[in-house]
């Protein structure tokens, strides 16, 4: 009977961890597979169990802009995997689990903390990206910036592209499924605004001359989004250096916060990550958290396979390779290539 108890316990932890998670919209096109082609869209919206109630309100919105959602999803899934592939963790996803990442990100830690920030980002920088391009009905260029001064040698003009509301649309549809009464809500929702705030601060002026033979005596200037290769880096950076924080409150107002748990660190400021426990070990292959472990994983160079195979050593393998070679344009309009083999050298962890 003790035994019996025991596997129900741990089904029933497992099942709260693995509840579903709007991330799996990232994981295939939208409409997804659950998509019932005989109903409308609103109702399949109320159908999708990965989505919470107030996303699945948004989601009524249209087809369009949850297509947007979807795929900015996918861009953040696909830059955490650049990001961190060459890490321990290699942001792995599972697509047969609607939790999408696995079990791993149970722990409240500095992966789910850049998980929270990029996916949030994901979707503020998709929505701008649409607006910007007439994609979307909601939303179009930032007409406010005109308003502002401009100096003598330019002026604004063109498309500045509108991350108010961007921002303002993933603040909405992410953070929605967030309990800020709960530390771990508090630090999601620290974590989403972090990712949205890093495309903000990272946002340039782009100027275009006009005039007389190209005199460039009146400059157009707009603003426009950065790469997202470049906030994926920008909180890299921040996964970095995440502060370690705890559940604090102000004693008069009873209001929550995050406080570092080291006395001697300053409060992180809203564009820098936080977490609240350490990383679980990696290393090893962990089939109820969902970790793979660093076996038979390429690494590169000495330090970088010191890292990754968790001081295991590693071995190399000479691997078979074809590529075209040799190529040569032929007029017009065709290019012949050759197909060189050669063996090339891999440096795989124990």
């Amino acid at each position: 009977m003790r035994h019996t108890l025991g596997r129900i316990v741990v089904a029933v932890v497992l099942f709260n961890v693995a509840r579903a998670n709007w991330w799996y919209l990232g994981l295939e096109s939208y409409p997804p597979k659950e998509f019932d082609p005989l109903i409308s869209h609103k109702e399949n919206c109320y159908r999708y169990q990965f989505l919470q109630s107030r996303q699945q309100q948004l989601c009524d919105l249209g087809e369009n802009i949850m297509s947007v959602v979807s795929s900015g999803t996918k861009m953040a899934i696909e830059e955490c995997q650049h990001q961190f592939g060459t890490q321990r963790w290699n942001c792995t996803t599972f697509s047969n689990n609607t939790s999408v990442f696995g079990n791993a990100l149970k722990y409240r830690s500095r992966e789910k903390a850049y998980v929270h920030a990029i996916t949030s980002a994901g979707v503020a920088y998709a929505i701008t990206k649409a607006c910007s391009r007439g994609e979307l009905n909601e939303c179009s260029c930032d007409s406010k910036i005109q308003r502002k001064h401009s100096k003598k040698n330019w002026q604004w003009g063109g498309c500045s592209e509108d991350i108010r509301f961007g921002e303002k649309f993933s603040r909405d549809f992410v953070d929605s499924i967030e309990d800020t009464d709960s530390v771990q809500g508090l630090m999601n929702v620290h974590n989403n605004e972090a990712g949205r705030r890093i495309i903000r601060s990272s946002m340039q002026k782009v100027c275009k001359c006009h005039g007389m033979s190209g005199s460039c005596s009146v400059r157009i200037c707009w603003m426009r989004l950065s790469s997202f290769r470049d906030i994926g880096d920008s909180l890299m950076v921040r996964y970095e250096g995440a502060s370690h924080v705890r559940l604090g409150e102000k004693k008069r107002k009873k209001i929550k916060k995050l406080r570092p748990v080291r006395m001697d660190r300053k409060t992180p400021n809203k564009t820098e990550l936080v977490y609240l426990d350490s990383s679980p070990d990696y290393c090893e292959h962990n089939e109820s958290l969902s970790i793979m472990g660093t076996y038979d994983r390429v690494c590169q160079g000495l330090d970088g396979c010191r890292h990754l195979c968790c001081h295991r050593g590693f071995q190399i393998r000479l691997r078979d390779v074809e590529e075209k070679c040799k190529c040569k344009f032929i007029w017009c309009c065709n290019v012949a290539c050759e197909v060189c083999k050669y063996k090339k050298e891999e440096y795989i962890c124990n």
